[in-house]
């Protein structure tokens, strides 16, 4: 896929205007969105994206169209995995309903910027060392295991990570929240906030989930552009996602194991296409195994959609029969 550097600069520009409008025009004034709001903007931040992977679609062709398309939806849906950690974050820390907003969305540039990190190391990996996707492989099929048995639950308690017990040893801290400031001054001496404290725990918290969705969109595409691009434009309407989809969480109780099929899916994958670009000695002599043909993207796209269409619907309906009963029992009573 050959982009130009103009296509580069002109897509990140695009990015960081749309972080632009998010800070001037959302999070300056501290508020909590209505269900209205949300769903506009989070119809307005998908449109972007699938425009962007029509122009993908036509500039580059439907391979990799289809590779943008498959990255995007899989980085969406492991990103509605990723606000189940969010709510636990908000919860533990008690964020104000109307600071949640900038909390999310500093904590997303910064994941944003490390994911970029990432990516780009990722990449530099492929290039260098094709046996990698051996190790991508594996992971994400381990991955998948794990998620498959975390199955339904989602009530885990909120733990804070290395990086941010390091932060609040290094940092004093203050009790409480000072508005929306992440430094405040307390007798001449300067005290960082909980709302920086909280930031870092999102940012970080994201980044712990990159390790599972970068090696899962390089088994869809090797295209350091479309990498980078799905998972930007997957990252910015997150914010907005949180506050559409904050009441409807706990209804999607078999997201796990949809996300467990995609991650074990593209695990495989990974592991056929390291097989066909075989080059370790100790594998087949040094030579290419070309037994399983490999998976192309048209069938991981349908896979993935599939997949997630019928884990939507089966929670859904799950939720419904288990509100009906309730409903029932408590008449009864």
């Amino acid at each position: 896929m050959d982009v130009a550097p103009w296509v580069w600069i002109v897509t990140v520009g695009m990015i960081l205007a749309m972080l632009a409008v998010d800070y001037v025009g959302h999070v300056r004034t501290p508020h909590a969105p209505t269900l209205k709001e949300s769903a506009w903007w989070s119809v307005a931040y998908v449109a972007v994206a699938l425009v962007f992977g029509l122009i993908v679609l036509a500039g580059w062709g439907p391979t990799y169209g289809g590779e943008y398309f498959a990255g995007y939806i899989t980085e969406k849906s492991l990103s509605v995995d990723n606000l189940f950690v969010f709510v636990l974050i908000m919860t533990s820390f008690r964020v104000p309903r109307q600071h949640q907003q900038r909390v999310l969305l500093v904590g997303i540039t910064i994941a944003l910027v490390l994911r970029t990190i990432f990516i780009l190391a990722g990449a530099a990996l492929i290039a260098n060392f094709a046996w990698i996707f051996y190790l991508f492989g594996a992971f994400l099929i381990w991955t998948a295991i794990a998620q498959a048995r975390a199955g339904t639950d989602h009530d885990e308690e909120y733990t804070e990570n290395a990086v941010l017990r390091l932060t609040r040893r290094i940092l004093p801290t203050t009790d409480d929240y000072v508005e929306h400031h992440m430094v405040t001054k307390v007798d001449g001496k300067r005290y960082v906030t909980p709302m920086l404290i909280v930031m870092i725990a999102i940012g970080s918290a994201d980044l712990l989930f990159a390790v599972d969705s970068i090696p899962a969109i390089f088994g869809l595409t090797q295209e350091t552009y479309l990498v980078f691009a799905a998972n930007a434009f997957s990252l910015l309407g997150l914010r907005q996602l949180y506050f559409l989809v904050d009441g409807l969480l706990d209804r999607l109780v078999y997201l796990n194991y949809g996300l467990a099929a995609i991650l074990g899916f593209i695990g495989v994958k990974l592991v056929i296409h390291a097989l066909h670009t075989n080059e370790l000695p100790f594998v087949n002599g040094g030579e290419h195994i070309e037994v399983v043909p490999e998976i192309p993207t048209s069938v991981s796209l349908s896979f993935i959609v599939v997949v997630l269409a019928i884990t939507t619907v089966a929670s859904l309906m799950k939720s419904r029969r288990e509100e009906r009963v309730g409903v029932s029992s408590s008449g009864d009573a």
